[in-house]
């Protein structure tokens, strides 16, 4: 059901209304009232006939009119009988405030489960429970009962009413900005991140949307969600629990690489979604993006009356990957006509003084930077806005002229300015003007950077999202019926992986660079088979209870004379019982030494929030230990493959060292995309590992490849 009627309420019912000026069934309703709410309002309180001089009614029941919204501000144990009564009013929508829910444990969860249960059979949709509630601000719906919070074009969406009060305050006190909604998503039992997505990227009055995130249910829908959103509006997104790595598995390294945080950046930068590490960072980049047009390039000018400053900032944006290229030679020619021969003309742009009688010069030298083609940008840092202040009064007229020249240029010109100063603080009108024409003002260097940034990276996006994944499978596309049989005999045996000869087998039906390799079963037909390979042969324990074959000492390699290869067969089956005497030991595979190159690692495995994801990285024994790995969620694009082969630290070695000739990337390339095809070919996958790949400089080997089935 669409959130219209929801989001946009007509009337609300306050469940649990009460005369109590510390609870939220008094506060919810005095602050519709006091705001101007423009819809009905109706207290329910079987207690109580009349809260503050609306009508309370004993029952939703006995309501005569129709009724959009509930907010149900009564405990966890009485909600679904509740439900049940305004599912019969037919009620479009709840607010369920109580905690006592999933997020409490099992009993949370089963009265959770209940509540969500009676809310489908008559089709209400739930915000929360757990939730602070939500407002619609252009309606003056506040279900929440904070006081005099500001309107604008931002929608909230937060899992904390503590977060959401801290963005909320900042608004207040140091922008112009506002909010066109509120949702505390609380726990996600009904209505879904990427519904309000949804609706928030169909609503006129919302430009960009700002969300902080604990956990999320259907993470994939989300991107789908996203990829869509992004295209029209931006979203900045604060990820809370960065720094834990989410649920582990043994089954492979993949599982055990798998880190929370580095699947979920990668898959948001696919989406456009701009993620925000420092909570203080938040809201000015929700208010920049929602403000100012975005860069298409990497190229920003820095425009300083202060060395300090600007060095600082040119070191803060070249962390954050920003580009400060020299003007082009009729820019370089502009500034030394309006500053003093002592000024520095190249980038950062220094006016040594220039303006310290006339800061209106800003908006002069604003226009010659933003008139140089190359340059996407403009910081200004220093003391813009405090001249009046510092110097004299009356260089404050001229501050308010170069701030309304300047807000008139980025209109124009479609280039955004950011601008830091010292004296934001102090409030003075010069930088109020700014505010009102959408340039955004921040007394923090650190902010100001970080903010011209998000606006390069949203900017950047949007040239290129279509060359981007829009995160959707379509299963089954290219699996071959040989390789479906293959599982499915797995599963008949009662295994839930494929031994090693099966997954290369099944890696070859598609195509996949795999050498020749057998299974065997006793010490005559390990020596006969090794005879069948030229050179040296490896030998390996084939078991799908031994995952991890060389910790059980199941692995031999470089053996070439008979006496070695049966001598090694022995070994291999005395250790990998000594390592797990009721393990299904199958035999042992046999395959031929392939020669040296770069050895990586390519593995998938299943996210619990997103869906299947795809690692590459430095392979070998080390890569557990190195953990020089990239991920993306599936399925990927040739784009992406590339990109996952750039981010890693060991990328230089594939160019060749030391003299030696480069290695096969574009295999590399092939393997990964190949590999996004398997998993989008055969659902029944849980995890694949293929390591490692040894790449040569042409072409490349799958030494060893792993399969665990769901």
């Amino acid at each position: 059901m669409s959130l219209e009627k929801i989001m946009n309420a007509e009337s609300v019912a306050i469940i649990g209304a009460s005369k109590n000026e510390k609870k939220r069934g008094y506060q919810s309703i005095k602050t519709l009232l006091n705001e101007g709410y423009e819809g009905r309002i109706y207290p329910v309180n079987p207690k109580e006939k009349k809260i503050l001089g609306f009508t309370c009614y004993s029952s939703i029941s006995l309501i005569e009119d129709d009724v959009d919204i509930v907010l149900i501000a009564t405990p966890a144990a009485s909600v679904a009988n509740l439900l049940k009564q305004c599912g019969e009013k037919k009620v479009k929508g709840a607010v369920i405030l109580a905690g006592g829910f999933g997020e409490t444990g099992k009993d949370g969860k089963s009265i959770e489960k209940q509540v969500v249960s009676v809310a489908n059979e008559y089709g209400i949709r739930l915000i929360g429970p757990n939730t602070s509630g939500m407002m619609n601000l252009n309606m003056r719906m506040n279900l929440v009962g904070l006081q005099n919070v500001p309107r604008g074009n931002i929608a909230l969406l937060s899992q904390s009413g503590n977060m959401a009060l801290t963005l909320i305050t900042e608004a207040k006190l140091k922008s112009r900005k506002g909010f066109s909604y509120y949702v505390g998503v609380g726990n996600e039992a009904d209505i879904k991140f990427h519904e309000y997505l949804e609706f928030f990227r169909k609503d006129p009055e919302t430009r960009a949307i700002l969300m902080y995130v604990e956990g999320m249910h259907d993470g994939r829908a989300f991107l789908q969600q996203a990829y869509e959103t992004t295209k029209e509006k931006p979203i900045v997104l604060l990820k809370s629990g960065r720094t834990t790595t989410g649920k582990r598995s043994a089954g492979s390294h993949t599982g055990a690489l798998a880190g929370m945080s580095q699947v979920a950046q990668s898959a948001c930068d696919r989406a456009g979604i701009i993620t925000i590490e420092n909570s203080d960072e938040l809201f000015p980049a929700a208010e920049t993006l929602s403000s100012l047009p975005p860069i298409k390039n990497w190229n920003i000018a820095i425009l300083a009356d202060g060395g300090g400053h600007a060095t600082i900032a040119a070191d803060l944006l070249t962390d954050l990957g920003i580009h400060i290229p020299e003007l082009c030679d009729k820019t370089r020619e502009k500034l030394q006509q309006i500053l003093p021969a002592a000024a520095t003309v190249t980038n950062p742009v220094d006016v040594a003084g220039g303006t310290d009688e006339d800061p209106s010069i800003f908006a002069d030298c604003a226009r010659a930077i933003l008139n140089d083609p190359n340059i996407g940008g403009l910081l200004i840092v220093g003391l813009f806005g405090g001249y009046g202040i510092r110097f004299a009064e009356s260089l404050s007229l001229m501050e308010e002229d170069a701030a309304h020249r300047m807000g008139k240029l980025v209109k124009k010109r479609k280039k955004p300015i950011v601008v830091h100063s010292l004296y934001s603080s102090e409030k003075p009108h010069s930088l109020d003007l700014l505010r009102y024409y959408g340039i955004t003002v921040y007394d923090s260097l650190d902010i100001a950077c970080k903010c011209i940034s998000v606006l390069t990276r949203y900017g950047n996006y949007l040239k290129s999202y279509t060359a981007k994944t829009n995160f959707v499978f379509d299963w089954k596309a290219k699996a071959i019926p040989e390789c479906d049989a293959l599982i499915e005999k797995v599963y008949k045996d009662g295994r839930q992986s494929l031994l090693e000869h099966e997954a290369k087998q099944l890696l070859r039906f598609h195509g996949a660079p795999v050498p020749d390799d057998g299974l065997a079963t006793s010490e005559d037909e390990a020596a006969a088979m090794a005879k069948t390979f030229s050179g040296s042969v490896v030998l390996k324990i084939s078991s799908p209870d031994i995952l991890h074959k060389s910790d059980a000492g199941g692995v031999m390699l470089n053996l070439k004379r008979q006496s070695d290869v049966r001598s090694a067969y022995k070994q291999i089956m005395k250790s990998a019982r000594a390592y797990d005497a009721n393990a299904v030991i199958e035999g042992v595979n046999i395959s031929p030494m392939i020669k040296g190159g770069v050895e990586v690692i390519i593995g998938t495995k299943m996210d619990d929030q997103f869906g299947p994801v795809i690692m590459y990285g430095l392979g070998g024994v080390m890569v557990e230990i190195l953990k020089d790995v990239s991920f993306r969620v599936l399925p990927i694009t040739r784009l992406s493959a590339i990109r996952m082969l750039e981010e890693t630290k060991s990328y230089p070695i594939l160019d060749g060292i030391r003299g030696k000739p480069p290695y096969d990337k574009k295999a590399l390339v092939k393997l990964l995309l190949l590999c996004s095809d398997i998993i989008e070919s055969y659902p029944q996958i849980q995890e694949m590992d293929l390591n490692p790949v040894i790449v040569h400089q042409k072409g490349l080997s799958i030494v060893d490849a792993r399969i665990i089935l769901k």
